[in-house]
């Protein structure tokens, strides 16, 4: 009951909406599923790329056989045979086993060399790109001299000296592929280095440690995050391409490269033996250079619209 009295209002709280992180995450999902919608291609070829990995990581809880079983009774045998739904290989293996476990290695070789070149490469172009005077100068004249070289003929070079295997096979392809992620860094430091924020930083006392943290690094994510996408690819068929010329993986562990240069002189007998490991090499690079190139128009709509 009223008394008469003036009326006082009451104040109800507001419901507290969603915070910048909630909403940033909103945002950026909407903005995949918008990219998703545009580019059916690359929503296919993630499936593909995923479907890889899957099969790789699930490998040894897979109901396979072993991929290193020789059974010489059954060599050669054609896709669709009983208890090889793939075929054999010269040695009686079956195909699909040794394709699976391929997986992992050609997979494994490919992310670990973008990975370890990257790190190199990330690091010698900050380095590069910030400090002046010998240290850009010992930097770039190096980057010069390797990416003078052919690529493919420098990683065999390397290989040679340093005995064939799988380990040193990814550090030739390692060293051979960091220059490009340390020209493409160096390039963005420079720019950032002179914007307006960084000299703020160096005029109130910053460290270079704190100035690149914070103001130089963020600005490296997206391009790199990029590049990586694009580079396993490249890192494949070049892991690929030394296990062809015996420089690689050694028998008798399953790669696909492996499985090309063993399969290669029965190309006209049973050309399935070639062309399923060249298939999934095909599948799965031309699979991470769509999702690089979606990645791309995702993180840097500026690349695109030039």
């Amino acid at each position: 009951m009223s008394d008469g009295g003036p009326a006082r209002a009451v104040a109800v709280p507001a419901m507290a909406g969603p915070g910048p992180a909630a909403a940033g995450t909103a945002a950026g999902w909407a903005a995949l599923r918008r990219a998703a919608g545009r580019n059916r291609l690359a929503v296919a070829a993630a499936l593909v790329l995923a479907g890889a990995v899957a099969a790789a990581a699930l490998a040894p809880a897979l109901p396979l056989l072993d991929p290193d079983a020789v059974d010489t009774a059954n060599r050669l045998k054609p896709p669709l045979t009983a208890g090889h739904p793939l075929g054999t290989d010269e040695f009686g293996r079956d195909l699909l086993s040794r394709l699976v476990w391929g997986a992992r290695v050609s997979l494994l070789a490919g992310v670990g060399t973008a990975g370890l070149a990257m790190a190199v490469g990330v690091l010698l172009g900050v380095l590069g790109g910030y400090y002046t005077g010998w240290v850009e100068t010992l930097i770039m004249r190096g980057t010069d001299i390797l990416m003078a070289f052919p690529y493919i003929l420098l990683a065999i070079a390397i290989v040679a000296g340093l005995g064939p295997g799988l380990r040193n096979a990814m550090i030739a392809i390692a060293i051979v592929g960091f220059p490009f992620y340390t020209r493409l860094v160096r390039g963005i430091v420079l720019s950032v280095r002179e914007r307006e924020f960084v000299e703020a930083a160096r005029a109130l006392g910053s460290p270079d440690r704190v100035i690149l943290v914070r103001h130089v690094l963020p600005h490296l994510v997206s391009p790199v995050v990029v590049a990586v996408s694009l580079d396993v690819g490249a890192k494949i068929l070049a892991t690929a391409g030394l296990s062809f010329l015996g420089l690689g993986t050694q028998p008798p562990t399953a790669d696909w490269g492996s499985m090309l240069a063993t399969g290669r002189q029965f190309v006209i007998l049973r050309p399935h033996v070639v062309l399923l490991p060249g298939l999934a090499i095909f599948a799965v690079v031309l699979a991470l250079n769509l999702v690089g190139d979606a990645l791309r128009d995702l993180l840097d709509p500026r690349a695109t619209s030039a």
